[in-house]
């Protein structure tokens, strides 16, 4: 693993970054989060741009790169406070899934569409029951001849309104009890028996989170993905993207704090000389500074490790991103409120708002108990907790 990127991932980030510059936060994003409004004109700029399907194979009109280049764009635009949580699922769960598992015919529809962001697919495994525990999952997948009949509930589902397809987990009949053995289906959102419900959350966000109701949805025998007895593995070919794709936004929503603070305090004067000059404040910022840097080369080893096929380390390294990102990204933003003073409240900023968003990542998409008990078990030993 290098640590100094190559000619084209600099390239990148500096494309994507003037992207996010023209779709910014205050200008663009906070407008669209305060109306409930997608960020339609960001995600088609970025699938012009050729941005959103940078990790899918080239011969499926992708970038042929991995998901360390994706990470790279989330990053970037989050920078600009223009993150888009859909690239998460869309292209990093979704794609990565079905470019690995996916039948040939599967491949051939799906990813030129998810590569080119003309189509959306969602990802659904929450259920009110079966959070972190996806052991729990009860939705279930019968055989009905060549068909499939999928019976459940998922709750916090993203941007299903702006979707295509969901990519459900489910557990086939002959597994309701033991060990989990999830079957994935993808599910069109037009479905008959497919009902989308959307929660009432108290965040600003341009996204919406649902809950959906699969009363027995029938599909036809090529929506399973993979095989019906695959088990985890290829359900976790797309947690690691998830958790990687998870800190990348964090980071960059960390790095558009500092940046905002550091310009407040760089004009504003109250004594003699302007406040970045006080130790009471450059000492914080500079503290989040270092944390949020030590979170990103976490990143960067967890999505070199998973690019480069190393599914465990990758596991590890993913979820010690997605914890580091987490906290340091809630950490500059509470900081740069505070550089503001009574400022950093006010709608003028959008700090506040951002700081609620922020606040997601140490519950999603894992909750940062269940990483620790994770680092727990698998990176220290010691028993298992629960």
């Amino acid at each position: 693993m290098s640590f100094i990127e190559t000619d084209e991932q600099k390239e990148l980030r500096a494309a994507v970054a003037k992207v996010g510059e023209r779709f910014n936060f205050l200008d663009y994003v906070l407008p669209k989060a305060r109306t409930g409004e997608p960020l339609t004109e960001l995600w088609n700029e970025a699938s012009k741009l050729g941005f959103l399907g940078v990790n899918l194979p080239e011969e499926y009109g992708g970038g042929g790169a991995g998901i360390y280049e994706l990470a790279l764009v989330q990053e970037e635009l989050a920078a600009k406070g223009a993150g888009l949580l859909l690239v998460v699922v869309s292209p990093a769960i979704c794609g990565t899934i079905i470019g690995k598992y996916g039948t040939d015919e599967q491949k051939s529809h799906w990813l030129p569409k998810l590569a080119d962001g003309s189509s959306i697919m969602v990802f659904g495994i929450t259920e009110p029951d079966a959070g972190s525990n996806s052991h729990q999952i009860t939705t279930t997948a019968r055989r009905d001849g060549d068909d499939w009949i999928l019976k459940g509930r998922k709750v916090y589902i993203s941007g299903v309104d702006q979707a295509d397809a969901v990519l459900i987990v489910a557990r086939t009949e002959d597994s309701k009890s033991g060990k989990l053995k999830p079957a994935l289906f993808i599910v069109p959102t037009d479905s008959e028996n497919f009902v989308a419900q959307q929660m009432d959350m108290d965040i600003l966000e341009p996204d919406h989170q649902f809950t959906l109701f699969l009363d027995d949805v029938r599909l036809p025998a090529d929506a399973l993905v993979g095989a019906a007895d695959a088990a985890l593995m290829q359900l976790f070919a797309g947690l690691n993207p998830e958790r990687i794709l998870g800190a990348a936004m964090a980071i960059g929503m960390g790095r558009y704090a500092i940046d905002a603070a550091v310009k407040y305090a760089k004009e504003r004067q109250v004594w003699k000389t302007t406040i970045g000059a006080h130790q009471g404040i450059s000492h914080p910022l500079a503290q989040v500074k270092i944390e949020l840097e030590l979170a990103k080369v976490m990143m960067q080893k967890a999505a070199t490790l998973y690019d480069s096929g190393d599914d465990f380390g990758a596991a590890e390294a993913a979820n010690m991103a997605k914890y580091a990102a987490a906290e340091a990204s809630i950490k500059a933003l509470d900081q740069a409120i505070q550089t503001h003073g009574g400022a950093g409240l006010t709608s003028e900023y959008g700090l506040a708002a951002m700081l609620a968003s922020a606040r997601i990542a140490r519950v999603a998409p894992v909750s940062r108990e269940m990483i620790l008990n994770f680092v727990a078990q698998h990176s220290l030993g010691l028993p298992k907790s629960y």
